[in-house]
């Protein structure tokens, strides 16, 4: 499986996160980013929040105003199916290496895209582990860092590792 990078972003803490040309990242995520929550957000096993553009569109066929970094992602892809990423999988994205740790269960800070959003992006089968769920990966996927490096948007993600 292959697609590419399509935006990164970062913030001072809270949505939405903001375009960056290029993103250095260190063992809890991208330099420069912050998150104001800690309680829930960041960490080791959460330093990055990935969500697909695909899954972008499909919230906004649903009628959310949402666009990369709108739901606090830090790295935006295309061309990747978020129904095929799973838990343990690692993945090359420009020169850093990533493993998906956890599916990102949303709060009440996705309120400004419209009623509802949580439950669209969220369920009981996603928050089990269940991709079978049509939400699967919507609300997004938490990675940790496996190997530091330097990505911008264009670059190539790769899945690496598979799981059973």
């Amino acid at each position: 499986m292959e697609g590419q990078i399509l935006q990164l972003s970062i913030s001072k803490g809270g949505v939405p996160k903001l375009p960056v040309l290029s993103g250095e990242v260190g063992p809890v995520g991208i330099v420069g980013d912050v998150q104001q929550n800690t309680k829930y957000h960041g960490g080791p096993r959460q330093a990055l929040l990935w969500i697909t553009a695909e899954g972008l569109e499909e919230l906004k066929a649903e009628g959310f105003p949402v666009y990369p970094g709108a739901l606090g992602e830090n790295v935006t892809t295309t061309g990747i199916n978020r129904r095929t990423v799973r838990l343990g999988q690692q993945w090359r994205m420009g020169e850093v290496i990533v493993e998906v740790t956890k599916m990102r269960e949303p709060c009440y800070k996705l309120d400004p895209y419209g009623p509802g959003i949580q439950k669209a992006v969220f369920d009981t089968q996603v928050k089990s582990g269940d991709f079978t769920s049509s939400r699967w990966g919507l609300a997004g996927f938490y990675l940790a860092i496996v190997k530091l490096g330097l990505f911008a948007p264009g670059d190539p993600v790769t899945l690496l590792t598979d799981v059973a």
